[in-house]
C-alpha cells in the first residue's frame, strides 16, 4: 500500500489567535513520517527540544496526514521550515499549546485493492453499509496498530511497566527478537543473550533511534532501567500503558459481543457517556443507567445523544455494575491488576487515572466507491476511533484478500 492510499486529515479544535501569543499553530502536512521521528526532525530544525512541540493526535506512519501542531518558535522559524515530505501552512500565534486529544476527529479516503474478482463487491459493500447505518456503527475496538505494526508488543512493554518490572520493559523493546523485523534480529538476539549494551550500540542499526536512546543509557549508566525509559519521548512512553489499557478494553468488548448484550443500547448497570458540545462523547462523564432512567437512556443513545460505554482501567477506576460490570471486573482480576499499579512510581509521565469509552464508534459521511481494481472508503470518525476498526466490517465481508 503506497501512502497516498491512507489518506487522513485532522478534523481539528483551533486556539484562538493572538498577536502576542508565545506559540506557533499550523497546519503541517506529511508524507510517510511516524509521529515521534517526524516531532524529532521538526524540533532538530528549530532547535527547539521535543517537549515544545505540541500536537492533537498521532497518525498513521505510512500515511499522508494533516494535522494541527503548535511550536515553542518564532513564526519567521516556523514558516522556513524546509522538510522532505513535509510542508507547513496556515500559521498563527497562540497563547497556548496543542495537547494531545485537542481535536474532534479525522477525516479519512482510503484505498483498498488487490479484490476478490470471486465476490460482487458493489452488491457485499452495499450490504455492510446498510447493516452499519441500521447499527448507527460498529464495535469500537482499538486497532492492531496501537499495539505495533510490525513489533506488536507495545501493550506488553506497558503490562510490564504497569507491573513494576522495567528491566522487562527496556529489554522487551530493545532486545526480544521476532520473525517480523528480520533485519534488526540479529543484534537483538545478541542483546537477549548476552545483555552487552556495548555492542548493541555499536550494533544496532541507526534508524532504530528510540532503541538506540535506550542502549545509550543503559551502556553509560548500568542497570538505570527507570532512567533509560525516561529518555524516550513523553508520548511514548504513555502509549506503551495506554496500549496495555487497549488491549484490556477490547477483551472487554469481545466479551459483550460474544454474550449478545447490545453495543448501540444500554441495560440496566451500564455507563453511558453523553456529548461534549464539540458534539463527540464525554469520557470523563458517565451516567449510570438504572431500572428509572433506562427508557431515556435509551432513547439517547438511539438518536445519537450518548453512547454505552466500556473500562479503561487505570487507578480512578469506575466500574459499570450489572452484567457489563462483572464482565469488567473479571477482564481486571484474570490479570491480577489493582487500580495503584497504574500510579507508575518514578515515571508519572506514563501513569494513567483510566477513563471510560464508547464500545460503539459512529461515523460520518461515509461513501463508498467500487472502481474495476479498487474500492476507496471516505468517511470521518470522532477522536480514538480507527479506521480500521470500519475497514474491518467490510473486509471480513472477504472484499479483499489478505
Amino acid at each position: 500500500m503506497a501512502p497516498e492510499d491512507f489518506a487522513v486529515d485532522e478534523i481539528s479544535v483551533l486556539p484562538p489567535e493572538h498577536a502576542d501569543g508565545k506559540y506557533v499553530v499550523a497546519r503541517v502536512w506529511h508524507r510517510n513520517w511516524e509521529a515521534n521521528r517526524l516531532v524529532r526532525r521538526l524540533g532538530s530544525n528549530l532547535h527547539v527540544s521535543r517537549a515544545k512541540i505540541g500536537f492533537a493526535g498521532t497518525k498513521d506512519g505510512r500515511s499522508v496526514a494533516t494535522q494541527l501542531m503548535s511550536f515553542d518558535a518564532t513564526i519567521e522559524a516556523v514558516n522556513s521550515l524546509t522538510i522532505p515530505d513535509v510542508r507547513v501552512t496556515d500559521a498563527y500565534r497562540a497563547r497556548r499549546m496543542i495537547q494531545i486529544g485537542d481535536l474532534i476527529g479525522n477525516r479519512f479516503r482510503i484505498r483498498v485493492a488487490e479484490l476478490d474478482t470471486s465476490v460482487d463487491i458493489a452488491e457485499s459493500c452495499r450490504l455492510v453499509k446498510e447493516r452499519l447505518d441500521a447499527a448507527g456503527g460498529f464495535p469500537n475496538f482499538f486497532g492492531p496498530q496501537r499495539f505495533g505494526s510490525v513489533r506488536p508488543i507495545t501493550h506488553l512493554i506497558g503490562k510490564d511497566m504497569v507491573g513494576g518490572d522495567l528491566q522487562a520493559a527496556v529489554m522487551r523493546y530493545v532486545a526480544n527478537p521476532l520473525d517480523e523485523e528480520s533485519d534488526a534480529n540479529d543484534a537483538r538476539r545478541v542483546l537477549q543473550e548476552t545483555g552487552d549494551f556495548e555492542r548493541a550500540f555499536r550494533e544496532f542499526p541507526q534508524k532504530l533511534t528510540f532503541e538506540r536512546m535506550l542502549i545509550g543509557h543503559m551502556k553509560d549508566r548500568p542497570g538505570d532501567y527507570k532512567g533509560a525509559l525516561k529518555t524516550l519521548p513523553r508520548n511514548l512512553l504513555m502509549m506503551f500503558v495506554h496500549a496495555y489499557q487497549s488491549y484490556l478494553f477490547n477483551r472487554i468488548l469481545s466479551q459483550r459481543i460474544r454474550e449478545g448484550l447490545p453495543l448501540g443500547e444500554p441495560v440496566v448497570g451500564d455507563l453511558v457517556l453523553p456529548l461534549t458540545k464539540t458534539g463527540v462523547p464525554d469520557h470523563d462523564t458517565a451516567i449510570p443507567v438504572t431500572t428509572d432512567n433506562l427508557e431515556k437512556a435509551r432513547r439517547n443513545c438511539r438518536e445519537g445523544k450518548a453512547f454505552v460505554s466500556g473500562l479503561i482501567y487505570g487507578s480512578e477506576s469506575v466500574y459499570s455494575s450489572g452484567r457489563m460490570g462483572e464482565i469488567e471486573r473479571a477482564v481486571i482480576e484474570t490479570e491480577g491488576l489493582k487500580g495503584s499499579d497504574f500510579e507508575i512510581i518514578g515515571l508519572r509521565e506514563a501513569s494513567s487515572k483510566g477513563t471510560r469509552r464508547e464500545i460503539l464508534a459512529p461515523y460520518k459521511d461515509l461513501k463508498v466507491e467500487v472502481g474495476q481494481d479498487d474500492v476507496v472508503f471516505s468517511f470521518a470518525l470522532n477522536k480514538g476511533c480507527y479506521a480500521t476498526g470500519l475497514l474491518r466490517e467490510f473486509m471480513k465481508a472477504e472484499i479483499t484478500k489478505y
